[in-house]
């Protein structure tokens, strides 16, 4: 009983910030035909950047998915976790799903949702990405969201990363507790991560992706699904986009709310830094980004690194499928 009210309350708040693009799109769901399916899988991982799919749930359920299920995924394996169909859509850092893409695996990315989440720091000396030349920046592993967006960075400003930058692997003890020993030199954070190294006054932002260009007009997190999935069910693959992007606008119209759901419902454990994330986190560029863009500047950043050897129109004629972005963009009109 106390899930069912949660979840009417939400989506009255939802409908009352939503007003007339919800009511359109109310309207646009009857007209449909059901979905094939009615379960559906989304990952969940400690990254509250993502909360436009933890607090969607109640969407889901609106738009017909009757059995709606949190898979614990770390980003680490959430590729491969896709591409095996363990889970069917999550948002995904986009720097490193181009790594996924051009490996091969079965992805395809369905729209970009939001920019913004990822912050680099660094210690005294450290003012610009130029000044990483030498120094020591830690990873957990290869190929990962730090990784990769930190190699983009670097090749955007003529480093070369792999012989430029000092990568300390750290599989064991986490980067950000290196940085704060001053063990290494610059540390890349996604929500939580900036949040707590600001609170503790630790290190300086060298590159905010909410803010500084050219990182701030390009999707850090996008839409993603099994290949399969997407192919055999386009009106679920439609469904559960159009559940994500209106909870992306909810997250704009009313982040308190959004914040209290994630911690309500176990996706994050303070309120304080998810209400942080919220406010700062540009949710409102998915009607006004091209998410091609975003894959061809990331792409084109990656293979001049020699990460990737795909071209950008090959993974973007491959790996995407934008058309149930472009019929919800005239349909959820603001």
């Amino acid at each position: 009983m106390q899930s069912t009210q949660s979840r009417r309350r939400f989506l009255s708040m939802l409908a009352s910030a939503g007003g007339a693009s919800l009511i359109r799109a109310r309207d646009a769901v009857a007209q449909e035909k059901p979905s094939e399916i009615t379960t559906i899988r989304l990952a969940k991982s400690a990254s509250i950047c993502w909360a436009p799919q933890y607090i969607a749930d109640a969407l889901l359920r609106a738009e017909g998915f009757t059995d709606i299920q949190y898979v614990v995924r770390t980003p680490a394996v959430l590729a491969g976790a896709l591409a095996r169909g363990e889970v069917d859509f999550s948002l995904h850092f986009s720097a490193p799903s181009i790594l996924a893409l051009d490996a091969g695996e079965p992805l395809t990315v369905i729209a970009g949702v939001h920019v913004g989440c990822f912050e680099l720091f660094g210690h005294e000396g450290i003012r610009t990405v130029r000044d990483l030349k030498g120094k020591k920046v830690g990873l957990e592993a290869v190929g990962l969201a730090p990784h990769a967006f930190v190699t983009s960075m670097a090749a955007y400003v003529g480093l070369d990363p792999a012989k430029d930058i000092d990568w300390v692997l750290s599989p064991t003890v986490p980067p950000m507790q290196l940085f704060a020993e001053r063990k290494i030199d610059a540390f890349f954070g996604t929500p939580p991560e900036p949040q707590e190294l600001r609170a503790r006054k630790i290190g300086r932002v060298i590159v905010n992706s909410a803010t500084d260009r050219p990182w701030s007009q390009h999707y850090c997190c996008m839409l993603t699904g099994n290949r399969n999935f997407v192919r055999n069910n386009p009106l679920a693959t439609k469904r559960v986009l159009r559940a994500i992007l209106k909870a992306t606008d909810f997250c704009v119209s009313d982040p308190a709310a959004a914040a209290r759901q994630i911690v309500e419902r176990g996706f994050t454990p303070r309120h304080d830094y998810a209400l942080q994330t919220l406010q700062e986190v540009p949710y409102n560029k998915w009607r006004e980004y091209d998410p091609e863009d975003t894959l061809r500047f990331y792409a084109l950043r990656l293979r001049e690194a020699g990460m990737i050897k795909s071209t950008p129109n090959k993974l973007i004629a491959d790996a995407t499928d934008w058309r149930f972005l472009n019929e919800l963009k005239r349909e959820l009109k603001s």
